[in-house]
Parts: C-alpha cells; sequence; structure tokens
C-alpha cells in the first residue's frame, strides 16, 4: 500500500533523508519544519498545513522525545517545561488538531512512542539503571503520555478511532543509540520489528486493539505477527513471533546480569568508604 507521508522535525537535512526512503520505497510525502519544544515553532499549524498539501490525516505518529537521566535536584523548572512541551503537549495538540476529521470520516489511527522509563522502578532493592536511578524527569513525561494515551482511547471508543502508545522492548536500533555504551548489542532489536508492531497498533480493528501500552516483541508474540522488512515485501530471518521469545529471556538475563553486577560493584565501593 502506498502512502502520502509528512514528517516533520526541527531540521531539514535530516527530513529530506526520511522523505527519500519514503520515496524510494514507492509512496510520496512532504517534509515539515517544526520546532515541538517551542509554542510558536508551527506545531499549532502543522496539520492544517499537511492537510492542505497531502489531504486528511489518517495516522499520526507522535514519535518526538526529550529527555536525558540525571538526578532529581539538577532538573530546572526551565528545562523540565521543555522536555514536557516535546514529550506531552505538541503530541496533545497534534492529536487534538486531527481528531475533528478522523471524527468525522469514523475512522483513524493516533500512535503515542513511548518507553520503558515510564514503569516504576521495582524495589527496593533497586535497579542500577539511569531509568531508575536518574529517571524522574524523563519517566514522569512518559507515564504521563500513557495515561492520556488511554483516557483519549477511551473517549474515542466505538468512533472508528485507534489509540495507542508503542515502546520498543529493549532499543530499536536508530543510527544515534547503536553504539552507545548504555546498551549492550542483545537488547537491540531491528527497525522493522518496531515498524511491524507500530502498523498492528494502527490499521487493527478500532473497537478491540485501541487503549494499548504495548511493547513492540511482546505485541508481535501476542497477535502472532510476521515481521516483514521496512518495504513490507520480504519476512525478517531470526525476527518472527517463534523467535522472539527466546530474544525477549535473552535481554531479561542480560538485564538482570548487568544489574547484579552493578549492585556488587557499589557494596564494593561501601565497603571501601566504610
Amino acid at each position: 500500500m502506498l502512502w502520502k507521508v509528512a514528517v516533520a522535525a526541527r531540521t531539514r537535512a535530516g527530513l529530506e533523508e526520511a522523505l527519500a526512503l519514503v520515496e524510494d520505497a514507492g509512496s510520496t510525502g512532504g517534509v515539515y519544519v517544526v520546532d515541538l519544544s517551542r509554542p510558536d515553532g508551527g506545531r499549532d499549524t502543522l496539520i492544517a498545513d499537511v492537510e492542505r498539501d497531502l489531504g486528511p490525516v489518517d495516522i499520526l505518529v507522535n514519535n518526538s522525545a526529550l529527555g536525558g537521566y540525571k538526578p532529581f535536584e539538577d532538573w530546572t523548572l526551565t528545562q523540565l517545561q521543555k522536555v514536557q512541551e516535546v514529550n506531552n503537549w505538541s503530541a496533545w495538540l497534534l492529536a487534538q488538531h486531527v481528531l475533528p476529521g478522523m471524527r468525522a470520516r469514523g475512522s483513524g489511527a493516533i500512535l503515542n512512542i513511548s518507553s520503558a522509563s515510564a514503569e516504576l522502578p521495582p524495589g527496593p532493592p533497586f535497579p542500577h539503571t539511569a531509568p531508575a536511578r536518574a529517571g524522574s524527569a524523563y519517566g514522569s513525561t512518559k507515564a504521563m503520555l500513557n495515561r492520556w494515551t488511554v483516557s483519549l482511547a477511551v473517549e474515542t471508543h466505538g468512533q472508528g478511532i485507534q489509540v495507542n502508545a508503542l515502546s520498543p522492548q529493549r532499543a530499536a536500533a536508530t543510527a544515534s543509540l547503536v553504539g552507545n555504551a548504555w546498551f549492550p548489542d542483545i537488547y537491540f532489536e531491528p527497525l522493522d520489528t518496531m515498524s511491524e508492531a507500530a502498523l498492528a497498533l494502527v490499521a487493527g480493528d478500532p473497537s478491540t486493539l485501541t487503549a494499548r501500552i504495548g511493547y513492540s516483541l511482546a505485541l508481535l508474540i501476542e497477535l502472532q505477527r510476521p515481521v516483514y522488512d521496512l518495504r513490507g515485501q520480504n519476512l525478517v530471518d531470526g525476527w518472527q513471533p517463534a523467535d522472539l521469545p527466546a530474544i525477549i529471556a535473552a535481554q531479561d538475563a542480560e538485564a538482570e546480569r548487568r544489574d547484579a553486577e552493578a549492585e556488587a560493584k557499589a557494596q564494593s565501593q561501601d565497603s571501601v568508604a566504610r
């Protein structure tokens, strides 16, 4: 299926690269330079501009994110406001702008990209991870995103509109994350699995597959959904539903190993300090 795809971000160069990939796959679209962190950055008119150029918005994917991990007391109010503008208010506003048209047509989908950082850290003892130890700002915005996602799904249920949130199981293999010391290779999943899970959440039955706060690999297992490449042409070897439980188990085992290692190091340092 071919689509008209609007891509929006702060820098034109990255947008043009994204649009080239869309066009290479046979679809068309447009680029929109918008700073979602600023109320005057273009977000107020983004949906109107897209619909003027490309037609009605059938699917909205809110994929913008701003965060970082640092101690609670190190965040300034200005920084917190900017994180909230990107992670919540811009997504909220864009959803408000597409809803009237979706309701009028009796169909549509809104997908918010979330994060495992929204989860409450278990404990004590608490994990030795950045989301657990320094995720007060970023994690709280994603928790809010999840909460209003479900509320909006409830409000629109029965109107032909899907509203869901999706997180990578551990980490999506984006160019900015691959090679990051925080993420061992086993944590990464291909973009194909994220896109397949996203497709399930915007093209499913809106009467049943809505109000979901899902994780990519777990969702694909639940739905027993075959994973195709980004062009939708070939099955991705090693990442089919039957393969995924073992991958999740290996990721979880690695997370437990790393946390145990960090706990042992912390106890050793504490003993030295005493």
